[in-house]
């Protein structure tokens, strides 16, 4: 057994993250795979955004523009904002990452609800910070749990809004209370991942008080409604300080060129996104309807999947498995804390077929069996 005062050792706290494991991507040899764990775009990127991809491979010998000027200007165009207050990544997690390293360290603490990010809790540890977590109500964040936890120790609260994996959000009036009770030292990301499929009048997605306030950050990605997760593409916006802060720490070219291009047309091909966000807003409602008709109990989501519960983690994990032998690969919560549950993706028309069928024969197969 090697004595491991004789090799080199992480400081600590970095044993104690637990790595992240993405959703499945694989079901059994000579079925056909139907995703549905990891709320990618059932239609894809833009025709446009794949083009571009494949012009901007041309020049992948040459270092992509360190400033993401054109990606920048593109974001501040579409949404309005000033593109100098706009900070791109390899995906959102990399922003997010980011403003761990540099708000928290030792004896710092970030707050995140119990349900909240995955992504959350391994940043705020890889930082050297403690993470807090707030208790959530019917599975959706609650202000006042949060500003419970804050101490004189805080520094940054993560709110994914809507939540992963949940699907609930909070209304920006309720948004608002929660930075009205922040202390101003203490930095609010709001994490709107799934902003462009909120279809509620009570909602904004955090571009407002990231322009108007000095302690909040957005952040949002490309891997959702415009399909390019296989590139990490993210953002953020915020006050200009904390964006100087973040520029000074990030790696000089942490957005690849063809991810750039892609991610500029992407943001121009608005009808592309406009029948991505169409095809979520038909089916969400549709799934949803019909999970509960089985008997299911799923949490109300605004995002582009399900919560979906089961009666207990053994019957979640039986029906887990049902599904993957048709070809339906879901998403396992036990790392979320919800082991009873699975989120599931509202994907193609064929793949939602599939899964209503398969667990309209689960459910039916559950209620024979449990009568004897």
């Amino acid at each position: 057994m090697t004595d491991s005062s004789q090799r080199p050792e992480p400081r600590d706290g970095v044993l104690d993250i637990d790595i992240y494991v993405p959703g499945r991507s694989k079901a059994k040899p000579g079925i056909k795979l139907h995703k549905l764990s990891s709320n990618e775009s059932p239609l894809g990127p833009s025709p446009a955004a794949v083009e571009a991809y494949r012009t901007a491979a041309a020049d992948i010998a040459f270092y992509p523009d360190g400033a993401v000027t054109a990606l920048r200007e593109a974001i501040a165009d579409v949404y309005g904002l000033n593109a100098d207050r706009i900070i791109c990544g390899n995906g959102s997690d990399d922003v997010l990452h980011l403003i761990a390293q540099a708000y928290l360290g030792q004896g710092n603490e970030a707050i995140y609800t119990e349900h909240g990010f995955l992504i959350y809790p391994i940043a705020v540890r890889a930082a050297g910070g403690t993470p807090v977590v707030a208790t959530e109500t019917n599975h959706t964040a609650d202000v006042d749990a949060i500003l419970s936890k804050v101490s004189e120790r805080t520094r940054v609260v993560f709110l994914a809004n809507p939540n992963n994996p949940t699907g609930t959000y909070l209304p920006f009036d309720e948004v608002r209370r929660l930075q009205a009770g922040l202390p101003n030292n203490v930095l609010l990301v709001l994490d709107a991942a799934y902003a462009e499929y909120v279809r509620r009048n009570d909602y904004e997605s955090g571009i407002e008080l990231a322009a108007t306030t000095d302690n909040v950050v957005m952040t949002r990605t490309f891997s959702k409604i415009h399909g390019l997760a296989g590139l990490r593409l993210g953002w953020g916006y915020g006050p200009a300080h904390v964006v100087d802060v973040l520029r000074r720490i990030r790696g000089p070219f942490n957005v690849n060129g063809p991810a750039m291009a892609a991610g500029v047309a992407s943001l121009r091909d608005r009808a592309h996104i406009d029948r991505a966000a169409q095809h979520n807003a038909a089916w969400l409602p549709q799934l949803s309807e019909a999970i509960a008709g089985l008997g299911l109990k799923v949490t109300p989501s605004v995002g582009n999947f399900l919560l979906v519960h089961f009666a207990d983690p053994a019957q979640a994990q039986a029906a887990d498995g049902f599904l993957v032998e048709r070809g339906i690969v879901a998403r396992r919560t036990d790392a979320y804390g919800l082991p009873a549950a699975l989120r599931i993706s509202v994907g193609t028309e064929e793949a939602n077929t599939t899964l209503m069928d398969a667990l309209k024969t689960f459910a039916t197969a559950q209620t024979k069996a449990a009568n004897g």
